[in-house]
């Protein structure tokens, strides 16, 4: 059975699943598609994704867009250990619950400091407006408040109870986009600092070999920020 992964790493859901797939030992085929340079757009990858986004991936000729569909797909196919993504109804819906959370609640904060205080500036040439950077960065702070207070303070050690799943692996890989555009939540969030430490770990060496690209933005950023 074929299994192909189309990912860009600067994408955060593209991340976790490449470090998902690695950590389940998947036997899949790498398919990058680079973002920066519109492969997205091409008439080949439009093919594959109406949508024009990654991550997708293709399963026996079967496609299929949206990191939460497959890794809700890939677990109905076993093959994605239950431990990450249990199959135990309540136990799963803890897991669901943080999803559905987490695109409106700390997904979209992040990427939006992101893309404003970086993207936007690399494409236009142009430096972001202060008041309005600053606006994006306080919900991205608020959002991060409220993922620590609700998600990590809530008497287990992980976001969806005592034992890591997939959900902590999202949300780690959206914690990198602020990372990169110069906010570190681990210096300001103690409960952020401590857990996310936990999950690099366990996800190791995946989570760095996933994260290589992205470390070196967020280097090249804080040298710039010194200038």
């Amino acid at each position: 059975m074929v299994l192909k992964l189309y990912l860009d790493l600067m994408s955060q859901p593209s991340r976790a699943l490449y470090i998902l797939f690695k950590s389940a030992k998947c036997d899949f085929e790498k398919k990058l598609v680079d973002l920066r340079k519109g492969e997205h757009f091409t008439d080949e990858f439009t093919a594959i994704n109406r949508l024009q986004k990654v991550p997708v991936i293709e399963h026996d000729g079967f496609i299929l867009t949206e990191s939460v569909a497959i890794i809700k797909y890939l677990s109905r196919e076993n093959l994605i250990p239950d431990v990450l993504y249990p199959k135990e109804s309540k136990l799963q819906a803890r897991v669901d619950e943080f999803f559905e959370w987490q695109h409106l609640g700390l997904r979209l904060h992040c990427a939006m400091f992101f893309r404003v205080k970086i993207l936007d500036p690399t494409f236009t040439g142009k430096a972001p407006d202060a008041k309005i950077l600053l606006g994006y960065e306080k919900r991205m702070i608020s959002a991060l408040e409220t993922f620590e207070k609700h998600w990590l303070h809530n008497g287990t050690q992980f976001v969806a109870g005592d034992t890591i799943t997939v959900a902590d692996l999202l949300a780690a890989c959206e914690l990198e986009q602020p990372r990169a555009a110069g906010y570190e939540p681990a210096d300001n969030f103690k409960g952020i600092s401590t857990w996310w430490k936990k999950v690099r770990e366990h996800f190791n060496p995946y989570y760095d070999e996933a994260h290589v690209v992205i470390n070196k933005v967020t280097e090249k950023n804080k040298l710039a920020a010194k200038l």
